[in-house]
């Protein structure tokens, strides 16, 4: 029959990719992955061309696997049905949003068909009562009637407890934390309903884990899983678990194998092999911006990732402005500055032409780190040539706007990833007599500073960006300050989302500090190539963006001058 070839490229790609698994060399049979692969390619191929065709063939008794439950799957992808609808249940104390009770209709969807997926929502917007409901929903339907895992990081584990507690305190949780755990492991699937343990202590601990079948292994903030390779994404990967789920604001935050890491944890085979995904799709997105390419992948795991932004769903969430401040270095730090970036500039040259730039990659690296940090302050650097005596235009300008906001009242959360920075702020309000609350990675009580912060005690909360970017609800603040840009817009974001979350009612005011003509002013400009990235993919929108290559690392040194 004729058909056209439009229609049939995206079926053939995911029939092709069914196949690529090869037989082991040893057993000669192919690995376990593979009728996975198959069925569920044949599930996300939405079946609508399919379909036609038996029916134009007379060829409806076709022996499709499992053809009922794909066929049911097929017809709600394929036109673009609403999944069916799932009553909140009884046992959630609390009530969900709109979007919220979506969420619940949708993993409710994939756990009666035995999929997993990725609830990738903004941060603020209730990832975890959603996850919640969904496991007393399932436990209803009977699906459930063992231990949920939930693996998390530690530093919010308080967060899930008081989450339980407050939505689903029903459920029986036990958190398998601490040196003590071993003596939790024996009771722990009789007594629980959820547990609670973190990424560390999964690959520690997976031997016992191995032991216990889960019917549910839930992932939050699988962005810290992004790399294959580590203890912990093999810790994960290993679990017996009939199912996983991955929660995460960030699904993608530099590249596109990234994606591809949470796909294959939860839904082992969707996309492939690593490698042929890399030279496949990834490079074809992400090298030559094929649009054809970016609209498959989306169109493959848009049934399983199910992401929706503050903007999307939050009509009545306070407005945020956003304010970028270009401050101007001056006198030695501007001097110091401009020598580090010559001489930088000068060795990354001289290592292209020689061809050991790949091999010298992380000296460069290291290079555009101590550019930064003399932008936030010369003392950074910890040597002689960084001269105790340099003023940072930076601090001046922050503590001046501090004492500002402060005598109007404002609640200021400032975030920066240098925590040595932030004792220097610290140091700085110190003398200026202005009281603050402090949060690294080495702060081992995180409650009780967020609790005096959110009880209006202290006006100033002075956090490290990797250690309170996420995991933290901090609706007390109205204004939220960045001391320095990080290359990755999606953790600029999720700290932002500390304040501007759910349960904020204070306009929130966003102010970055940026010193111009450096590399920060640069990198704001690389972090709108990896927004563009993310929004060509779960948007439809915009372009794509390449590795950094040495124009690109010239260019953060640089500028477009060259000076």
């Amino acid at each position: 029959m004729p058909i056209s070839a439009g229609r049939l490229r995206p079926l053939l790609a995911l029939v092709e990719d069914s196949l690529i698994d090869t037989p082991s060399p040893a057993t000669g049979k192919m690995p376990d992955s593979a009728p996975t692969t198959a069925a569920m390619n044949l599930a996300l191929a939405r079946l609508p061309l399919m379909r036609e065709h038996a029916r134009q063939s007379d060829a409806e008794d076709v022996d499709w696997v499992d053809s009922a439950s794909l066929e049911q799957l097929a017809t709600i992808l394929g036109d673009a049905e609403p999944v069916p609808e799932v009553a909140v249940p009884a046992a959630l104390q609390t009530r969900l949003r709109p979007y919220q009770r979506l969420g619940l209709s949708w993993l409710s969807f994939l756990g009666s068909h035995g999929l997993g997926g990725v609830l990738a929502d903004d941060m603020g917007l209730g990832k975890t009562v959603q996850l919640l409901a969904h496991v007393l929903a399932e436990r209803e339907a009977g699906r459930i009637d063992g231990p949920v895992l939930v693996v998390a990081p530690k530093s919010v584990l308080p967060n899930w407890r008081q989450e339980i507690q407050r939505f689903a305190p029903s459920l029986r949780v036990v958190a398998i934390d601490g040196p003590q755990r071993k003596r939790l492991f024996a009771s722990a699937a009789r007594e629980a309903d959820l547990l609670l343990t973190t990424y560390p202590l999964l690959s520690r601990d997976l031997a016992w884990w191995r032991q216990l079948p889960l019917d549910l292994a839930v992932f939050d903030e699988s962005q810290l899983v992004k790399n294959p390779a580590t203890q912990a994404a093999k810790a994960a990967r290993a679990l017996p678990a009939k199912r996983r789920l991955a929660l995460t604001g960030t699904p993608l935050e530099n590249h596109l194998g990234e994606l591809w890491a949470q796909f294959d944890l939860v839904l082992p085979g969707l996309l492939g092999p690593r490698r042929r995904f890399d030279k496949g799709l990834r490079q074809a997105i992400e090298k030559q911006a094929d649009e054809a390419a970016r609209d498959l992948l989306r169109q493959r795991i848009a049934p399983f990732l199910l992401r929706r932004t503050k903007d999307q769903v939050i009509a009545d969430l306070p407005p945020k402005t956003v304010v970028t401040r270009a401050i101007e270095l001056e006198g030695r730090q501007h001097e110091l500055y401009q020598n580090r970036a010559e001489r930088l500039a000068e060795e990354l040259s001289r290592l292209a032409n020689d061809g050991n730039w790949p091999r010298q990659r992380m000296r460069i690296l290291e290079g555009l780190l101590r550019l930064r940090q003399i932008c936030c302050d010369p003392r950074l650097l910890g040597s002689d040539e960084s001269g105790h005596s340099r003023p940072s235009a930076k601090l001046e300008y922050l503590l001046t706007m501090l004492g500002e906001l402060c005598a109007e009242g404002r609640r200021i959360l400032v975030f920066s990833q240098f925590a040595t920075m932030l004792g220097l702020i610290a140091e700085s309000l110190t003398k200026l007599k202005l009281p603050y609350l402090l949060l690294t990675g080495e702060t081992e009580d995180r409650e009780t500073p967020v609790r005096r912060f959110q009880a209006r005690e202290v006006p100033i909360f002075l956090i490290s960006l990797r250690a309170g970017g996420f995991g933290l609800n901090l609706t007390a603040a109205d204004t939220v300050v960045h001391y320095d840009p990080w290359w990755n817009p999606a953790v600029e974001a999720q700290a932002t989302d500390r304040a501007h979350r759910i349960g904020q009612d204070k306009p929130v005011f966003v102010y970055r500090l940026i010193a111009s003509q450096t590399i920060e002013e640069r990198i704001v400009a690389l972090q709108e190539r990896k927004r563009e990235l993310a929004d060509a993919l779960f948007d439809a929108q915009g372009q794509s963006m390449a590795d950094l290559a040495v124009e690109d690392l010239l260019h953060l040194i640089q500028g477009e001058s060259g000076t």
